[in-house]
């Protein structure tokens, strides 16, 4: 579509992606993508001819560098906010994906009910981060309904993720450090086994501030824990393998 006036509303804005020149829209007033929906992106692996589905989908990111990073064959993404529904839209016509990604307006904790059990190859989320002992300024901000767990919780996102994988499906996921052992004790209660983990730290001296996970549905207990991925160099700027991900 040509005419991005019919796509774009006051206080939005179109930025690039650097891959296969597709383009988001996104306004600032609200939550805009950050480096974990690209790290995810990265790490995720949707193998020729699967299907994958997008928990809390927001803007509609994930689906779309899937689209363009992987062999997938369908993506859809699942989002609850109506503003952010219809800039994901937006954003699919604008790249001119109708038929390779959906956007669906629902609500994660009925994902099983609308799309059904057992209905996709893979399935990820860049869940909120933050539970019920981190406080919260504004409950009904876009901002704070994608970083506190208000509409729902870690559980939801991974009980949801479980019943609409199909057998030996794969469950990726982008969280925070200090929450690991209650995700790999609520992956293993609804069946998804941790396969793959990478720890993602700012500075090679510093802690890590970002977890990348891999279950599989009824996969044996075997982990892998992957080199850490580093963001920045010493200078400051992006480590190669960061400039690479972002596809400069």
């Amino acid at each position: 579509m040509d005419n991005l006036d019919i796509l774009i509303k006051p206080g939005e804005r179109i930025d690039e992606l650097q891959r296969n020149d597709y383009k988001i829209i996104q306004n600032t007033e609200q939550f805009c993508f950050g480096m974990d929906a690209v790290l995810l992106s990265g790490f995720i692996k949707v193998l020729d001819g699967e299907k994958a589905l997008d928990l809390g989908t927001g803007t509609g990111i994930i689906p779309i560098l899937m689209e363009a990073k992987t062999a997938g064959s369908h993506f859809t993404g699942l989002e609850i906010q109506s503003d952010s529904v219809d800039m994901a839209r937006r954003s699919v016509l604008l790249n001119k994906l109708e038929d390779k990604i959906d956007i669906v307006d629902g609500d994660i904790k009925e994902a099983s009910k609308i799309f059904g059990l057992a209905s996709f190859d893979v399935v990820t989320s860049n869940p909120p981060y933050m539970n019920s002992g981190h406080g919260l300024v504004n409950p009904y901000n876009a901002k704070a309904i994608a970083r506190h767990e208000i509409l729902c919780t870690l559980e939801d996102v991974i009980r949801e993720a479980s019943k609409v994988l199909k057998p030996k499906g794969r469950f990726y996921m982008v969280h925070r450090p200090f929450r690991i052992v209650e995700i790999i004790v609520l992956l293993s209660q609804y069946k998804l086994e941790a396969k793959r983990m990478r720890l993602v730290h700012p500075y090679v001296d510093k802690e890590p501030n970002m977890v990348l996970i891999e279950s599989v549905k009824g996969g044996g207990s075997n982990l892998k824990i992957e080199a850490p991925l580093i963001v920045y160099k010493e200078s400051g700027s992006y480590t190669n393998e960061i400039l690479e991900l972002y596809g400069k």
